[in-house]
C-alpha cells in the first residue's frame, strides 16, 4: 500500500458522533461524554473518544495483514442494524470490503438509499485482548453480533500517523467508517 492511500485510508475516519437509532433491531449508542482513559498498545497511542455499543449484523468480514492499520484493527466488519439488520433487505443488496471500505450495490432499492447509508458502516475494530481478536476474526457474515468499547483516535509513537473514528451516522464515504477499541464481542 503506497502512502498517499495510507493517508486517504486514515481520512476515512473523520467525523462527528450525533445520531441514535431507535429501531427495535438494532443499538447503535454512543455517549458524548467520551472518556479520559489512553491506551498504549502496539507502539500506538489510543484516546476513547466515545463509549459505544452496538448490535448489529454482520454484512461482511475483511481481514488485513499488510496495511498500517493491520498492527491494531487485522479484521474490518461491514456492519448493518436497524432495516440493515433485515436479511428480507440484506439478501437483495450486494457487499464487498476492500482498501479498508465498504461498498453496496443493488439492482433495485429494497429500502431508500439513506436508510442503508445510516443503518451500516465499516467498522475497524482493535480488539482489546487476544481472545476478543479471535471472536472477532471468527464473526460469521450473516450473523448477529453485540460489542461494547470506545470509539477511539490513533496516533503512532512517532507523531506521523493517525487514524480517528467517525464519530456520526449521517456522514458516508471517506471519513465515516467507526474505529472502535472492542472490550466485549461476541456473536447471537
Amino acid at each position: 500500500m503506497t502512502w498517499q492511500r495510507l493517508v486517504f485510508v486514515l481520512l476515512i475516519a473523520y467525523g462527528a458522533f450525533n445520531y441514535f437509532s431507535q429501531t427495535s433491531n438494532q443499538q447503535f449508542v454512543a455517549d458524548q461524554t467520551g472518556s479520559t482513559d489512553d491506551v498504549k498498545m502496539n507502539g500506538y497511542q489510543i484516546k476513547a473518544l466515545a463509549p459505544f455499543k452496538l448490535q448489529a449484523r454482520v454484512l461482511s468480514s475483511k481481514q488485513y495483514f499488510s496495511d498500517r492499520g493491520a498492527d491494531l484493527a487485522p479484521v474490518d466488519l461491514a456492519l448493518g442494524w436497524g432495516p440493515m439488520s433485515d436479511l428480507s433487505i440484506t439478501n437483495q443488496i450486494s457487499i464487498s470490503q476492500s482498501n479498508r471500505w465498504y461498498r453496496w450495490r443493488v439492482s433495485h432499492f429494497p429500502i431508500p438509499r439513506r436508510e442503508i447509508e445510516k443503518h451500516s458502516a465499516n467498522m475497524h475494530l482493535i480488539p482489546s485482548t487476544p481472545e476478543i481478536a479471535a471472536a472477532i476474526k471468527a464473526a460469521e457474515t450473516g450473523r448477529m453480533v453485540e460489542f461494547t468499547g470506545d470509539l477511539v483516535e490513533v496516533t503512532s509513537a512517532d507523531g506521523h500517523w493517525h487514524w480517528k473514528s467517525s464519530l456520526t451516522r449521517d456522514d458516508t464515504g471517506a471519513g465515516a467508517c467507526e474505529l472502535v477499541l472492542v472490550k466485549s464481542f461476541r456473536q447471537l
